[in-house]
């Protein structure tokens, strides 16, 4: 399979390397300093797992024509001119694993309605400093599940080719018959790690078992989950989108968002969501595309989102710091 990935941070620099090691020909988009690092001397992965693997780094991506597979991965600010310069570049079928849930219309707008598959990520990995001439590592902490299914749902033979080969590699895929449910989903519990994760500068865990920031935590979640309900996601009855969670108490939305801290503590303690990777490394944060797009929504809904709102502003700040 010929792929192309877009953006050679932490998540695409894993899937690179994991299917170029597999036997697939990979053109990896990088730039700077990273990129030329990654030409030298491949992709190391540590942590989960712990090889090297070498694919084609591209400086030049508008030399691209063609590929089976295109795997959007850049932050969501540098969408745009990530795809203009890939205009030229014939795609069969396309996926992003990008934060939040625009990303599925730019793929459209630049290939094509038909091409575009839904997609969601669960894994953690962070990109460690580089040493000396030598690419910083990916370190992958939490071997989670990636989730594709086509946008209108139902059941896909080209989504499920798309997993074998993925699985083959030895990544953890599955299909989905709803994606936009699991999309939606993931986006709900990312919003309210990311934000309150940003805010306290802790890993997953330790933000999610104190009472206090567990609260804001939630509360960002059941107020982007209101937005999704209001467009008529059904969301999935599970961890941090369950009912209980989203429509019970306060009480019982911590304790279960404590549950699921403990969880977190024992198989993944080291992770942190990647909002909060980049401002520890003091990089613009992704508040307008995601955070902020939900308030916008809820702001059209008239619905109420005042926790929401205190972030977004707090956060726009800390990015503005960052620039």
């Amino acid at each position: 399979m010929k792929v192309v990935i877009v953006g050679a941070g932490a998540l695409g620099s894993l899937y690179a390397a994991y299917l170029a090691r597999d036997g697939h020909e990979v053109s990896l988009v990088a730039r700077g300093a990273r990129a030329l690092a990654l030409a030298a001397h491949g992709i190391p992965v540590t942590g989960a797992d712990d090889f090297t693997a070498r694919c084609d780094i591209v400086t030049e991506p508008q030399r691209l024509r063609a590929c089976d597979l295109l795997i959007l991965a850049t932050k969501t600010y540098d969408t745009a001119g990530a795809l203009e310069s890939l205009r030229e570049l014939k795609v069969t079928s396309a996926f992003s694993v990008q934060n939040g849930v625009q990303k599925n219309d730019a793929l459209a707008q630049a290939f094509g309605a038909s091409t575009v598959l839904g997609a969601v990520t669960m894994i953690g990995a962070e990109v460690l400093a580089a040493q000396g001439d030598e690419p910083g590592a990916v370190r992958y902490t939490r071997a989670g599940m990636t989730t594709i299914g086509e946008i209108a749902g139902g059941e896909s033979a080209r989504a499920d080719a798309m997993v074998g080969a993925m699985k083959r590699s030895g990544l953890n895929v599955e299909a989905s018959d709803w994606i936009a449910a699991v999309e939606w989903s993931k986006f709900v519990a990312w919003s309210g790690g990311s934000a309150v994760g940003v805010l306290t500068r802790q890993p997953s865990w330790r933000y999610l078992l104190d009472p206090d920031t567990a609260l804001l935590a939630t509360r960002v979640m059941r107020e982007t989950a209101a937005v999704a309900q209001h467009l008529g996601i059904a969301l999935i009855d599970a961890a941090l989108t369950s009912a209980a969670l989203l429509h019970r108490s306060e009480a019982e939305a911590v304790a279960i968002a404590q549950a699921w801290a403990e969880k977190l503590k024992a198989s993944a303690p080291d992770m942190r969501p990647s909002m909060l990777q980049d401002a520890e490394r003091g990089r613009r944060l992704e508040v307008n595309e995601t955070l902020g797009y939900t308030l916008t929504l809820a702001n059209r809904f008239d619905l109420p989102a005042p926790t929401l709102d205190l972030c977004c502003r707090v956060l726009r700040m800390i990015s503005q710091l960052a620039q």
